[in-house]
């Protein structure tokens, strides 16, 4: 039988960490946690079209800091910096109930997106309502993973009633490796899901960007993040 895992938590304090970072007890604990995954929930609806790969969440008593991951950050930044402040204002309004704690967001944009797994189901699933042939799609999406420098393999899954057919099925596309259980390779994972008017199709992607040796995440030179001055909150 076989044991599915997730690539990312399977390599948890090896080459990879959290992308929360904090620490509570008991209930507040408990609260901390659902609000992570409302925040991200939120986020992932709200800035669907700017190709987010990752929301990173850091606490301490007196300021939350999000830090979003995208390889569209002038969408999210807007004109001015006004798309920013907007979005800042409506997570403060929506998730900020503790008096004195102040919102710190910030943007860095991921220099190759074509390398990123998550960015790269979101637009796999874009395609997919656009009603696009799906295994063009996902030919052209390995293609472009692929030519992105320091990958060395990718895979890519669709699952659900293709292409509207009566009966649901998996088709799996894949190109060089995917060492599943190696644990010094970095696989980066991501999933979406595709809604069409005929159901929902679920989408997977893994991206090998090869062997890790440094486990300090800020220090990988496969894919480096430029930081974008964002307004802060609180003053």
């Amino acid at each position: 039988m076989g044991q599915k895992v997730h690539p990312r938590a399977f390599r948890l304090g090896i080459i990879s960490t959290w992308d929360s970072k904090w620490f509570a007890r008991g209930r507040r604990y408990a609260q901390l946690l659902r609000q992570d995954v409302e925040i991200r929930k939120f986020l992932k609806t709200k800035l669907r079209e700017a190709s987010v790969a990752k929301v990173e969440i850091d606490r301490n008593p007196n300021m939350l800091t999000i830090t979003l991951h995208t390889g569209k950050p002038g969408v999210i930044i807007g004109r001015g910096g006004s798309g920013a402040e907007e979005l800042r204002r409506a997570l403060e309004k929506k998730f900020l109930r503790t008096k004195g704690t102040k919102l710190n967001l910030s943007i860095k944009e991921v220099e190759h997106p074509t390398g990123s797994a998550q960015i790269v189901a979101q637009n796999i699933a874009l395609e997919i309502e656009r009603r696009l042939p799906f295994r063009r799609t996902m030919r052209r999406a390995l293609e472009q993973i692929m030519k992105t420098s320091g990958v060395l393999g990718a895979k890519v899954e669709l699952s659900g009633r293709l292409d509207g057919a009566e009966i649901a099925r998996n088709e799996t596309l894949s190109r060089g490796k995917i060492p599943m259980h190696t644990l010094r390779i970095d696989i980066e994972f991501g999933r979406t899901v595709a809604v069409t008017t005929y159901g929902t199709v679920g989408v997977k992607v893994w991206v090998n960007h090869g062997e890790v040796f440094n486990t300090d995440e800020n220090q990988r030179s496969k894919i480096k993040d430029q930081n974008y001055g964002v307004p802060q909150g609180g003053t």
